[in-house]
């Protein structure tokens, strides 16, 4: 009996494929507005290299509608049985498309350190739901038993850095607010998620029936 992520045809493992080159060019398009744009640095939040006005905002909003792509490929390149992580990245890509369509103003300020307009709060928001979901798929993946040694093995490495990465940054946020901790803590955090989801892909990718 072939394992329950190995049997991948081949349409769902073009998805797969697809799903990992929309996550690497998302990934390196947000890592060149945040590096080449005029933001604050590591204490900044990356979200706010897409504020309008900057030089490198369309280059960020490019980057994640690529990610959200990628977390929809990946949701539709996941075998049945699989359903519950699928519908949490169906989801993720649905609030990462809400995050790169709504803008933050400058500064990206969030509650209950700092004043926040609605956009503020509707683009923040979305961006942690976003994330939040896609924790949970790792977690959905861990702990269903249709999936494979595979995808289990590069689902429990992920939700091992993801957990505690973002309870830190939760709990940072609500006491220190804006800060080099939360600004190096959410780059962790993103590139954890961007890794697991290449990794993943890339496993579903490779697979055959």
């Amino acid at each position: 009996m072939a394992e329950p992520d190995r049997a991948v045809g081949p349409g769902r493992a073009a998805a797969a494929s697809a799903a990992a080159g929309c996550v690497l060019a998302g990934t390196v398009a947000v890592i060149v507005a945040v590096v080449a744009g005029p933001g604050p640095g590591l204490t900044g939040y990356v979200s706010e290299a897409g504020v309008a006005g900057s030089g490198y905002a369309p280059t960020y909003r490019i980057g994640v509608f690529a990610l959200a792509a990628g977390l929809l490929l990946l949701a539709v390149a996941l075998p049945p049985a699989l359903r519950i992580a699928a519908a949490l990245l169906g989801t993720g890509s649905a609030c990462t498309v809400l995050s790169g369509a709504v803008t933050c103003s400058a500064g990206c300020p969030l509650p209950p350190i700092e004043a926040a307009t609605v956009a503020d709060l509707v683009h923040g928001g979305a961006s942690i739901a976003a994330t939040a979901a896609v924790v949970f798929a790792m977690l959905a993946l861990l702990l269903s038993p249709a999936t494979g040694p595979p995808l289990r093995r590069i689902a429990g490495l992920g939700a091992v850095l993801a957990l505690p990465l973002s309870a830190t940054i939760a709990l940072a946020m609500l006491t220190v607010g804006r800060s080099d901790l939360v600004g190096v803590l959410e780059r962790l955090l993103l590139a954890v998620v961007a890794g697991w989801g290449l990794a993943t892909a890339t496993a579903l990718g490779l697979t055959r029936r």
